[in-house]
């Protein structure tokens, strides 16, 4: 008897464990069927050309763009197929091979165009002037990205810099893909008359090859330009290639306000720089990462350059209420502990042409103003200038890249370690790009922001308060007189509605905060830390990603 009931559960034993590897077989298979397989360590790595950038003393500047986009590819490879990807009808190897595809058509520029005409001086003799327009991504078009001016100008920095606006548009919510341009003159050793012969020319070679146009692409001010030159190019444009096109003024940004510029383009990227480092300064946990309080109480900036952005940067966070106590330029620093006055040297400088001198301030002496003590550093001229060599000295707790790759991976590297929080240049010098998309739109639109809806609104509030004074009177009566509501002064500067110029701060503020939750959520989520700049690189390579996936890959 005992025998027998051993071996009928002997044999129930049996027959569970074939049924548990049966139901675990039909669970593998219908897992497969579902493509809901568990991920697996991605495949991706580092190219080996770029394995020595993380030490590189000097890295070629499209290289170090190259190697945080690797980076960052290498970090979300699983997600981009097992999340981004979920819906695909493919297996997880047919996934994995188009995801790498799509990254592989992400990585390289497009098309980089080299020009070289003549220019005829003002003293008779003749010169050769080279230019480039680089195209990186057209998954959104048009292109978009600046013009500089500079003898540092080659291909390789526009390859970097029009990478670079591919992802800090993607960053921001920009629906543009990445451009930039550069002719290789030092704008300083020229006549106007020269400059404008010189920036004609440079539109009409562009336009020639489809590298200027609303639809196309679409270039704005960068280092040694500005205002006068996006009209000049405007201009060109629309009696030469754009005479039929109605959009001609949309083919560049930055324009003065009466050829069809907007109101607040030309502190775009200094106001950026204020809000970029604002929606981090506020935030209470990335301060206590690195032992500062939240709030711009008591704070101190130096700023390296004193051009466009570094002029706007200091303006902003001075009324915030932190304190500029230097100011780093190419012929010179100064430097005053009690705070230097913005708007006193920004006069000095348009009286003499330079801050050396400055009465507000005294010359600085020391080895070099970016390693001395302070509580934010804004680098606002050039690329690479804290690297391996030097990051070592920085004394800052945060540093906002209002330059384009002001900081090598080394010197990167360096920072974090040091407990110094780095906000991205894609993501905190954005503004520029974000208020030329306003820009774009303006001009497509053909009318300026609130200009139809002024009158209505004001009319509108008046009729408000009148309702509201009508009730009043109604309730209690009319004895000893009416019962006036008036509009205080804050709602009277705002009975119109908003303004151009307070729609385009609005957006700017809206969007640079949009931004900073979206790259903190990720840092977050991804167990980043202090690496902001591979939490942006992750949330733009995911974007343009999801573009190309859904636009299909057949041409």
């Amino acid at each position: 008897m005992a025998s027998s009931l051993l071996k009928v559960l002997g044999n129930g034993r049996r027959a569970t464990t074939l049924l548990l590897e049966q139901a675990q077989k039909t669970a593998a298979v219908q897992q497969n069927d579902l493509h809901t397989s568990a991920p697996v360590a991605g495949t991706l790595t580092i190219p080996d050309r770029l394995t020595h950038i993380p030490e590189a003393e000097d890295p070629g500047f499209f290289e170090m763009v190259e190697y945080f986009f690797h980076k960052s590819c290498v970090l979300i490879e699983d997600r981009l197929v097992d999340v981004n990807m979920k819906n695909v009808r493919a297996s997880r190897e047919d996934k994995m091979k188009k995801a790498h595809g799509i990254l592989k058509i992400i990585e390289p520029c497009a098309h980089v165009l080299e020009v070289n005409f003549p220019l005829l001086r003002d003293d008779g003799s003749y010169e050769m002037i080279t230019g480039y327009r680089a195209q990186h991504s057209h998954h959104r078009t048009p292109c978009k990205g600046g013009i500089r001016y500079s003898m540092d100008v080659c291909a390789d920095e526009v390859k970097a810099l029009s990478a670079l606006m591919t992802y800090k548009c993607a960053c921001v919510d920009v629906p543009f893909g990445g451009g930039k341009a550069g002719v290789k003159i030092n704008p300083k050793e020229y006549s106007e008359n020269e400059l404008e012969r010189i920036t004609r020319r440079f539109a009409i070679e562009l336009a020639k090859k489809a590298f200027l146009g609303p639809g196309i692409d679409v270039p704005a001010p960068d280092m040694g330009t500005g205002e006068r030159e996006m009209a000049w190019i405007a201009d060109t444009y629309a009696n030469t290639l754009g005479y039929q096109n109605m959009n001609a003024s949309a083919c560049i940004t930055g324009k003065p306000i009466n050829q069809g510029g907007i109101h607040g383009r030309t502190s775009a990227t200094g106001r950026g720089v204020f809000h970029g480092l604002e929606n981090f300064i506020q935030e209470a946990s990335y301060m206590a990462m690195i032992g500062q309080t939240p709030g711009w109480g008591n704070k101190t900036f130096i700023v390296q350059g004193f051009g466009n952005v570094g002029l706007h940067t200091c303006r902003y966070l001075t009324r915030a209420g932190a304190r500029c106590i230097g100011i780093a330029e190419w012929d010179g620093s100064i430097y005053n502990p009690e705070g230097i006055d913005p708007k006193a040297l920004e006069d000095y400088k348009l009286d003499h042409g330079t801050i050396v001198g400055f009465p507000g301030a005294k010359a600085y002496e020391g080895e070099n103003l970016l390693f001395e003590e302070c509580d934010i550093l804004v680098p606002a001229a050039t690329e690479k200038v804290i690297h391996k060599g030097n990051a070592g000295k920085v004394k800052a707790k945060i540093i906002g890249e209002a330059a384009n790759g002001p900081i090598t991976p080394a010197g990167d590297k360096i920072l974090q370690e040091n407990g110094c929080l780095v906000i991205p240049d894609m993501y905190i010098n954005a503004g520029g790009v974000t208020v030329s998309y306003f820009e774009w739109l303006k001009n497509l639109n053909h009318v300026s922001y609130g200009r139809l809806t002024f009158k209505y609104e004001r009319e509108s509030n008046y009729h408000l308060l009148q309702s509201v004074q009508d009730s009043l009177e109604r309730r209690f009566g009319k004895v000893g007189g009416g019962i006036p509501v008036l509009p205080n002064d804050n709602f009277h500067s705002r009975m119109s509605g908003a303004s151009e110029k307070d729609i385009v701060h609005s957006g700017l503020d809206y969007s640079m905060e949009r931004t900073a939750k979206s790259i903190m959520a990720t840092a977050t989520e991804m167990d980043l830390g202090l690496d902001l700049r591979t939490a942006a690189y992750i949330n733009s390579i995911t974007k343009i990603f999801t573009t190309y996936r859904d636009a299909g890959l057949s041409f």
